[in-house]
């Protein structure tokens, strides 16, 4: 058995390396694909492994999704707010040290989930019965909250709407995988349109280790992350904002510290949420619930175990990726390269949603290019998941 569970890692972490360098692949398409499978060709698999395979690859997935949002400024949900720092930091050669911030972020993160799991244990279970009755106001308080934090405050709230409006419309229609259009369009074609608009030049890339006070963004992760495991359309864009409120993070190498923790502590909470409250934050405890149900203590003791071991790996493997695109960036068209990975895009939209999809993603598109003009943090367009999220809790 700790052979499988060794190859099922290796393989997590392999499928985590690609869907976290390919823009438009996330690891809820594998994660469906693979509860179909073990309903049919591989039903005679023991789902432990499936379990460790998922755990592996969204581990490895939150370290390498950096990479694209840096190097291509095309995120994903969990990492556009590092485009703006890492973009910035990348035209100035710096786009190694842009990495290596997250990947700081992510491996700290790990090690402190590990530390807090039990007291969050304890916390989320004397807490969410009384909290639950609350989510769609408190929903409603973090984004006034976050759109509070603007200085153009009536832009932001205009911003937050549209996308909430376009997220109702959307996730309202008999579309399959209609996230994957909605939020291709409006985080990463519409970044990636605007890159071959501006004509961007990247410079040649320095292998430099960066400097930077860790203590504080990773404090600001660790105390805005566990909001992720009771409020459900909040994401990890908002709990760094959150974070770096209360970290008062400055400078963008500590921010994109604080992301990195984030993002990879908001992965691990929905863990612990699907152990203690039954609930999946992610696609992925969607996944390990539709194949196991509800996990024991061992199944989550098991979880953790294969979070450590397959974050060591990520940190590794994520520095050297980010070696190899910060030498090799230099030789490559940009415009390209940005045109190679929205055809990528196109084509993934399409054959996951149809012709119906290709109207979304257009849709999505032109709103996060005007968006993106307004000037306002590009957290806001998350009214799309946020907006629809209230309004189903109001009316429930």
């Amino acid at each position: 058995m700790l052979i499988e569970i060794i190859i099922a890692l290796l393989l997590g972490i392999f499928f985590g390396t690609i869907t976290g360098l390919t823009p438009g692949i996330h690891t809820n398409l594998i994660g469906v694909f693979l509860i179909s499978l073990s309903a049919s060709l591989l039903s005679g698999v023991n789902p432990t492994y499936f379990v460790v395979f998922i755990v592996s690859m969204t581990i490895c997935h939150s370290f390498c999704d950096f990479i694209p949002s840096v190097y291509l400024g095309c995120p994903d949900t969990e990492t556009e707010l590092s485009v703006l720092p890492g973009h910035e930091l990348l035209k100035k050669g710096q786009g190694y040290e842009a990495i290596l911030l997250t990947a700081y972020g992510s491996l700290a993160a790990i090690f402190i989930l590990i530390f807090i799991t039990y007291p969050s244990i304890l916390a989320i279970s004397k807490t969410y019965d009384f909290i639950k009755n609350f989510i769609p106001y408190l929903l409603i308080f973090v984004s006034i909250f976050l759109i509070s934090l603007e200085s153009k405050k009536l832009t932001a709230l205009f911003v937050f709407l549209l996308a909430g409006f376009l997220g109702w419309t959307i996730l309202n229609m008999e579309l399959s995988e209609p996230l994957l259009p909605l939020l291709t369009g409006l985080f990463g074609s519409s970044t990636l349109l605007m890159n071959i608009k501006n004509n961007t030049q990247i410079p040649k890339q320095e292998i430099t280790k960066p400097k930077t006070k860790l203590f504080s963004p990773i404090m600001g992760a660790v105390c805005a992350s566990p909001l992720c495991s009771f409020l459900p359309g909040l994401g990890s864009g908002q709990a760094a904002i959150i974070g770096n409120t209360i970290s008062r993070t400055k400078d963008k190498k500590g921010f994109l510290v604080l992301i990195g923790a984030t993002n990879t502590l908001v992965m691990g909470f929905s863990f612990i949420s699907l152990y203690v409250i039954s609930r999946t934050r992610t696609g992925a405890t969607v996944a390990i619930k539709e194949l196991i149900g509800d996990p024991t203590i061992e199944m989550l003791i098991l979880i953790l175990s294969i979070v450590l071991i397959s974050g060591i790996i990520s940190y590794f493997l994520t520095i050297f990726l980010a070696e190899f695109f910060s030498i090799h960036m230099g030789k490559v068209n940009y415009t390209y390269l940005s045109l190679g990975t929205l055809f990528i895009l196109i084509t993934l939209v399409f054959l996951l949603s149809g012709f119906l999809g290709l109207a979304v993603l257009i849709a999505s598109t032109f709103t996060g290019i005007y968006c993106i003009n307004l000037n306002v943090r590009r957290t806001n367009m998350m009214g799309c998941l946020l907006l629809p999220t209230i309004i189903f809790y109001l009316f429930l």
